[in-house]
């Protein structure tokens, strides 16, 4: 469905793509191939690219959507850009009420109302209009750029329809409700209690969302809503939507944006995501009260809780509908987003989630003419939320500066969605028989097996007041199976690596975070979150235990009866995190004693500063806790957790840290290619520096430079008579040239007759240079005289998106009249 999009970018003005990289020799260096990274606030994008041209600036860490600074990018010499597909722009409402904590009136705490957003709005206008032909109409809660719309498309395209523009049954249904409230219209608006209802509309300002916020509040005020336009920055919106009570009305509407910094191969999970509290722990989603049906299969699909594709599918159909009832987000469109960059620099942008969002720009970022160097990065924002591991920002533009300074164990490939192996020697992926799993690369293996028993001594819980680890065959003497096992083996001399403060890894650091998980969802831990339980609860629902297999070389397995499509998606699932120790050690003391919280939920109950480990308040806080815990040689959950610390690592490590804290000025301690040299919160600045002692080569991701994306083209008829058969023909190309054949994975389509209805669909057949798709007489007779619409969708093995293309036809009488 972008196709049209694709063709109103253009390409980059003629000599800037990157020069010639003779000189550089990034086999020859370890780690970073530049030297520093700086990051800067700046919310004008076309600012930016005027100084990228000068050569103020380097890279943009924002997607462009906007068509001015398009032309501004394909006019400039020093500058290029890539770009991305996993972006997409929507309305989130508050849907607490109706009646809120003040009294008054909340229309969205009525499902029916939100779903009247959808027949509100024009989305094709939004598209066309305010995105400059840059993005392509969405409705639901799947991108259209993703493999699941292409699997799901006539479902998708059925209720597309039925939630196209329709602003008179918007109102039909917006005053029925409204009056069932007891609100009445009165000049002209809607009162509640002799008040005017007025909606406070979050209107961001630093892209098109400022003139979608506008577009939406014109849109209100035509079916009598009076509307408050809070125009805000991302870190000026963030409390309001993000952090305060929903109850407490401050909010009613946020022009809300999403990019998923990965292409999603599997969007089950979007239903728990956006639409129940287990998406975040923040109050608005703790907020959120799905249906019970919608709640119970948005919890079976995050668990891949079914047998077969085809259950899936079912599963995925019905889900889709009741999300549109719900309706707690009205999606809006999915944009294409342009990256800038200098034409002489060099990095991974990743299909779905383009600069900011990709894994691997850490490890690419380079200049094409030599090796080392300082790049100045623009970001619209730069420490949005505070950053801690356990539950802090989530916010694209901090999370891709955090992505530099940890060193995943595995990296998901920027074109296809699958994983490779970072810190892996390999993986094994043993599923029971007949589960709905495949596996493509051959650094994993895939076995099947009739029956998957779990060891009694694989730990399955947390024994909070114990403080030790519950193991199966305590809580299941019986025993216990599982739908699969992944084994991990870790990379030879795994835990030699060491901390970017100097301290050497230990397997705390990898025992500690799964304790975590566990007691901040216990009643009887002092860490206790509520807002952690319904992610965790789910947890619990398909998590069978994991086991340390061996500690030289580190092999560790998982056991879960939770499944997903791609055997490489599972392993990157089951891959423990690993996080320093003694850093978390600062911030469980810190929340223990009532001082600060990890997330924003209890932060805001307990009326106590989110947890920063890089600026603000929290820092003296964890000062005091250093210089307590390097006295007391404290260990967190010390009867567990002693046996991987050794004796004399507590002071070392916090004798450590409190130099890398006077060093730098903060708690951040990382093991990826870059180390976070400074913050500077007022100036809206950090600054990020090679790390000498990374182990790789620099030149270990830097063949994902380029990707073919397939581009389809439908030529055939415009007019075929009633009692004629039709053909058309599809062809592939990828920068001009022939796409090979061998990688297309499927060519399908949709037949659409005048009435929208879906007629048919099909697969097209593989020709000589080509593809073709043939229509008998009886499959153009059953359309009748009017238009048609063929959409065709085009699916690779070498990119996961889907390419959509389509061809309008008339059928028209035997005899060639037309009626007057």
């Amino acid at each position: 469905m972008v196709a049209a999009a694709l063709a109103a970018i253009g390409t980059p003005a003629p000599g800037a793509s990157g020069s010639d990289p003779a000189g550089s020799e990034p086999s020859q260096r370890r780690g970073a191939l530049v030297d520093r990274v700086v990051f800067t606030e700046e919310s004008n994008p076309g600012k930016v690219v005027g100084q990228i041209e000068t050569g103020a600036r380097h890279v943009l860490a924002q997607g462009i959507t906007n068509a001015v600074i398009h032309r501004q990018l394909l006019n400039a010499r020093q500058v290029t850009f890539a770009v991305s597909y996993g972006s997409s722009a929507e309305l989130t409402l508050n849907p607490a009420g109706p009646a809120l904590a003040d009294g008054s009136l909340n229309p969205f705490g009525v499902p029916a109302i939100r779903e009247a957003l959808n027949w509100l709005v024009d989305r094709q206008y939004i598209a066309s209009e305010l995105y400059g032909g840059l993005a392509e109409p969405r409705y639901l809660p799947l991108s259209t750029a993703f493999p699941d719309y292409a699997r799901l498309a006539a479902t998708a395209r059925k209720l597309e329809l039925a939630y196209s523009y329709q602003p008179e049954r918007a109102r039909r249904i917006i005053t029925r409700e409204m009056n069932a409230l007891g609100a009445r219209l009165r000049d002209g608006r809607w009162h509640y209690d002799g008040e005017p209802v007025r909606l406070k509309l979050l209107i961001r300002t630093e892209d098109a969302r400022r003139q979608v916020g506008d577009y939406v509040a014109n849109r209100l005020e035509a079916v009598d809503f009076a509307v408050d336009r809070l125009y805000r920055t991302a870190d000026q919106a963030a409390p309001i939507w993000l952090a305060s009570d929903p109850a407490a009305g401050k909010w009613h509407l946020y022009t809300g944006g999403w990019v998923s910094t990965v292409i999603n191969r599997d969007q089950a999970q979007n239903f728990a995501d956006f639409y129940t509290p287990r998406g975040r722990p923040s109050p608005l989603w703790q907020a959120y009260e799905p249906s019970d049906e919608l709640d119970e299969i948005a919890q079976r699909l995050e668990r891949r809780d079914y047998d077969s594709s085809a259950q899936r599918r079912e599963l995925m159909i019905r889900a889709l509908t009741l999300a549109m009832e719900n309706s707690v987000r009205v999606w809006l469109v999915d944009q294409l987003n342009l990256w800038p960059h200098a034409a002489n620099v060099e990095l991974a942008v990743d299909l779905a989630g383009g600069v900011a969002g990709s894994r691997l720009w850490p490890y690419t970022l380079r200049f094409t003419d030599r090796v080392g160097g300082e790049v100045i990065v623009s970001s619209p924002s730069v420490l949005t939320d505070p950053w801690n591991p356990v539950a802090g920002t989530n916010w694209l533009y901090d999370q891709m500066m955090i992505r530099a300074l940890q060193d995943a164990a595995v990296l998901p490939d920027p074109f296809t969605g699958l994983y490779w192996p970072q810190r892996l020697a390999g993986a094994e992926v043993t599923i029971v028989e007949d589960t709905p799993v495949q596996r493509t690369h051959d650094w994993l293996t895939l076995d099947r097996q009739a029956e998957i028993t779990v060891p009694p001594d694989t730990w399955i819980a947390w024994d909070a007041g114990a403080g030790r680890f519950v193991t199966v065959g305590e809580r299941y003497p019986e025993g216990l199976t599982a739908r699969t096992r992944t084994r991990l083996r870790f990379e030879q001399g795994y835990l030699d690596r060491r901390w970017h403060d100097g301290t050497r890894m230990s397997l705390a650091d990898m025992v500690l975070p799964w304790i975590l998980e566990f007691a901040r969802a216990d009643e009887a831990s002092a860490l206790i979150d509520r807002s952690h339980v319904p992610t965790h609860e789910t947890f619990r629902e398909h998590f069978r235990g994991w086991r340390i297999v061996s500690r030289e070389p580190l092999v560790v397995d998982v056991y879960s009866d939770q499944i997903y499509p791609d055997a490489e998606t599972i392993v990157a699932a089951r891959t423990p995190v690993v996080l320093p120790w003694h850093v978390l050690a600062l911030g469980i003391r810190a929340e223990t004693s009532g001082e600060l919280a990890f997330s924003s939920d209890k932060a805001d109950r307990r009326s106590v500063p989110w947890l920063s480990l890089v600026s603000g308040p929290s820092l003296p806080v964890l000062d005091r806790h250093r210089e307590g815990a390097l006295a007391d040689g404290y260990v967190p959950f010390r009867r567990t957790l002693a046996e991987y610390v050794g004796e004399s690592a507590p002071a070392r490590r916090y004798r450590a840290l409190g130099e890398w804290r006077a060093e730098r000025d903060h708690y951040w301690v990382g093991d990826g290619p870059f180390y976070l040299e400074s913050v500077h919160p007022v100036a809206g600045t950090l600054v990020l520096a090679r790390f000498p002692d990374f182990p790789d080569r620099s030149d270990k991701w830097l063949r994902f430079t380029s990707v073919p994306i397939p581009e389809p083209a439908v030529d055939g008829p415009i007019t075929v008579a009633l009692d004629e058969s039709a053909r058309f023909r599809l062809s592939i190309t990828s920068g001009g040239d022939p796409y090979p054949p061998e990688a297309i994975r499927t060519v399908s389509y949709l037949l659409f007759d005048g009435a929208g209805v879906l007629s048919h669909q099909g697969t097209a057949e593989p020709t000589d240079g080509g593809w073709r798709i043939t229509l008998p007489r009886d499959r153009i007779e059953t359309l009748g005289a009017g238009a048609n619409r063929l959409e065709v969708t085009v699916r690779s093995d070498r990119v996961a998106l889907p390419r959509f293309a389509t061809h309008v036809f008339a059928t028209i009488p035997a005899d060639g009249e037309l009626p007057q």
